[in-house]
């Protein structure tokens, strides 16, 4: 990421985080919430509990965004991470695979003015254009109506703000008024770009979105800018996969937990909290339990391609054989556990149809064995669990959220999710809470029943392939 969109998009967070954060900075990356109220008795919960090492995995944290940084679906960037977690898998001591498997083309883009790499977000009905892209003068174009278009678009590019009328008329009639490029601004501050959605509609130009402190930047600097849009084809991501063998049983004949967590990030986001935090969680529990029995089959799996629909766990439970699938026991899938956002004070445990599956009862007895009462059991999709509970699988999703609202932290899918928005107490928690009800759930042959409190909270609708908008809107 060029310097200019670091230094631009700092600025704009200060602006616009809400504030309301306790104890230390948001830079010092030690900000302690939610400690766990108590330990367990349990000598096999201590196993996990007192072996979780948070310095590990801010380490592996630390690795993923400052070393390689965001980690998009099909680039080198995600295929480092890949050999990573190999690695770290194979020096605790695993048998390590991977998959490899497809992914959709895509378009993919710059828009740079001077110096200053711009972020967008590129209209999936945007035109392509060749390598030298397309150089034009910003000509402010107002919100795209009758009249909004002066002489000068003709052959530049126009800036329009978006709001009443839908993109693809804004599109269009900046064609008609011979725009060769269009950029669409946000009319609501926000720390990422809209992505202005033509319908069934194709532009014959290219077409962005900003945020509306770029959009108001580039019309007060009467830059020009170069938009650059190109296909990318023929990419490929990969599972890594690591199997810890049952105690005396053959591997076709044990019952499968998976723990399972998605490594890749969205574009222009280190992926701090989505999903380093779950992947680090995962890759410390995989070092915890290699040395101890159990009766069960545990595959630590660590996905790509979530963030462009759930791609990698969809592939890797579509290999999975028929007996494979019988055998399959329960997913335990880690997205987002890590943040420091203050209000994020529960670890919700996401189900698809809401319902109190295995999951829920082993983390929730887990809880109750820990003294913890962050868990709340949710009705919700939008992470690879999805996958699992397709194929019949008892699956859930843990993440933090606020209680009550169900939110997520404001730098979702933003720049801003960076290390120094990890509180290293709440990976502890989740660590140890998630850890110890794998374990217990792994460990026994027939495993005890958590209590299911009714702490359900709902939500209608079909579930989602992430916690996008299930569709961009229109205007």
């Amino acid at each position: 990421m060029k310097k200019g969109l670091v230094a631009f998009l700092a600025s704009l967070m200060v602006l616009t985080v809400p504030m309301g954060f306790s104890g230390s900075s948001l830079g010092s990356g030690q900000t302690v919430y939610a400690e766990a109220p108590g330990e367990s008795g349990s000598a096999f919960d201590k196993r996990i509990t007192q072996r979780f090492d948070t310095d590990r995995v801010m380490d592996h944290i630390y690795y993923l965004t400052e070393e390689i940084g965001p980690r998009v679906a099909g680039t080198e960037e995600e295929k480092e991470t890949a050999a990573y977690i190999q690695d770290q898998l194979e020096e605790y001591g695993y048998d390590v695979s991977t998959q490899e498997f497809d992914i959709a083309n895509r378009l993919s883009g710059t828009l740079i003015s001077g110096e200053d790499e711009f972020a967008i977000r590129i209209s999936p009905g945007s035109a392509s254009t060749g390598e030298e892209g397309v150089l034009g003068e910003i000509v402010y174009s107002g919100l795209g109506l009758e009249g909004d278009f002066p002489a000068e678009v003709d052959g530049n590019i126009a800036l329009i703000q978006r709001g009443e009328i839908p993109f693809w008329d804004k599109v269009n009639r900046a064609q008609e008024a011979g725009a060769a490029g269009v950029i669409i601004f946000d009319n609501a501050e926000a720390l990422v770009p809209p992505t202005p959605s033509l319908g069934a509609n194709q532009a014959d130009v290219p077409v962005v979105g900003i945020t509306k402190a770029d959009g108001e930047r580039l019309l007060e600097e009467n830059m020009t800018a170069v938009i650059t849009i190109s296909e990318v084809t023929d990419q490929v991501s990969q599972n890594v996969i690591a199997v810890k063998e049952p105690k005396g049983k053959k591997s076709n004949d044990a019952e499968i937990v998976y723990a399972t967590a998605h490594y890749d990030s969205v574009p222009y986001s280190p992926g701090a909290s989505d999903n380093a935090s779950g992947t680090g969680v995962v890759l410390e529990l995989a070092r915890i339990m290699a040395p101890y029995p159990t009766e069960k089959e545990i595959r630590f799996v660590f996905v790509g391609a979530e963030e462009i629909g759930l791609v990698g766990s969809r592939y890797y439970v579509s290999q999975l054989s028929e007996g494979e699938i019988a055998r399959s026991a329960a997913n335990f899938n880690l997205d987002m556990v890590g943040t420091n956002w203050e209000p994020a004070t529960s670890l919700y445990v996401n189900v698809v149809d809401g319902a109190p599956n295995q999951v829920w009862q082993s983390a929730s007895g887990a809880a109750e064995r820990l003294g913890n009462d962050s868990l709340i059991l949710f009705e919700r999709g939008a992470s690879d669990h999805v996958a699992f509970y397709e194929a019949g699988i008892d699956a859930a999703n843990f993440i933090r959220r606020e209680p009550g609202t169900a939110a997520l932290e404001p730098w979702y899918h933003t720049p801003f999710d960076t290390i120094d928005k990890i509180s290293e107490s709440r990976l502890q928690e989740g660590g140890q809470l998630i850890g110890a009800a794998i374990y217990d759930f792994a460990r026994k042959e027939h495993p005890g029943k958590g209590k299911s409190e009714n702490r359900r909270a709902t939500v209608s609708g079909a579930y989602l392939l992430n916690e996008d908008q299930t569709a961009p809107e229109a205007r």
